[in-house]
């Protein structure tokens, strides 16, 4: 007992010992300055410096974005950035997507390779009066719907929202040189024209499509709505570009004799609906 009592003592009476540090010149051998320390001391200031050490580090790696760098770490910001990366890659999906069915129709309709359908004015008209006739009106109704004609019948901005009839004009004056023939695969009209004659818009829309194309020349292609389309090929020059509106008869190409299919100057014009080639002849009089 007494042996560990003196060990305790002697180690207390180490830690507690006195030690004289002295910095001298190492040339002239003389005192700059001397510290009192001890063991003790010495041990409380690693200490210290350890404490001190540790919460500057752990300040740093939970105040500053250096905590987004430790493995395992979660950080908001870096879930909402993720999550925001996620909804802006589904929506570029989906623009791809759109944007590719886009592109398909359009050389679905470059290259003739669809389906074909023939409209008939006559099969219009009698459609229209089947259902008026389906359903009964009364006498009030029939006032309603007298007036209402009579205030739109000249409203222009009601022109081609009935999808099956359009109020259309020929795009160029001149003799067709070859008329619409599914057996001939030819899915337009030639009309035969000089170059340089204007080419006319065959009702108001957007053109959604102005290019240079090897087969056909130069094409322009004008979006109606109520999913009607009409082309017109083989032009020398087009005054229009993608994305601009035009108004019906108003002037958006030039005729010409450009791309390697044309047989001489001449227009070639398409209609298309919902995928379907039309003939022109049902819905232009091109006499």
């Amino acid at each position: 007992m007494k042996s560990k009592q003196a060990g305790k003592k002697s180690f207390i009476s180490k830690l507690l010992t006195k030690y004289r540090l002295v910095l001298l010149n190492d040339s002239t051998y003389e005192e700059k300055s001397s510290f009192k320390i001890s063991r003790l001391n010495v041990f409380s200031i690693l200490f210290a410096l350890m404490f001190i050490i540790v919460l500057i580090t752990s300040g740093i790696l939970f105040f500053t974005p250096i905590r987004e760098y430790i493995p395992g770490y979660s950080s908001t910001s870096l879930q909402k950035q993720a999550n925001l990366l996620s909804y802006k890659t589904d929506s570029l999906r989906q623009i791809v997507f759109l944007n590719d069915q886009y592109i398909n129709s359009l050389k679905k309709v470059l290259t003739g390779d669809l389906e074909t359908i023939e409209y008939k004015a006559d099969s219009v008209i009698s459609k229209d009066i089947l259902d008026l006739q389906i359903i009964e009106k009364s006498k009030e109704d029939s006032i309603l719907r007298q007036l209402v004609n009579n205030e739109d019948k000249y409203n222009l901005d009601n022109i081609n929202k009935n999808k099956d009839f359009y109020l259309l004009s020929a795009p160029i004056n001149g003799p067709v040189s070859q008329n619409y023939s599914i057996a001939d695969d030819h899915l337009a009209i030639d009309i035969s024209v000089d170059i340089g004659t204007p080419v006319k818009a065959v009702s108001n829309g957007r053109v959604i499509l102005s290019e240079w194309t090897t087969q056909t020349g130069y094409v322009l292609i004008i979006d109606h709505g109520n999913d009607l389309i009409s082309v017109y090929k083989h032009n020398s020059k087009l005054l229009k570009s993608q994305g601009e509106i035009v108004k019906q008869d108003e002037i958006i190409a030039l005729s010409g004799n450009s791309g390697v299919l044309t047989s001489g100057p001449h227009l070639h014009f398409e209609l298309w609906s919902e995928g379907f080639s039309i003939d022109p002849n049902t819905l232009i009089n091109f006499e």
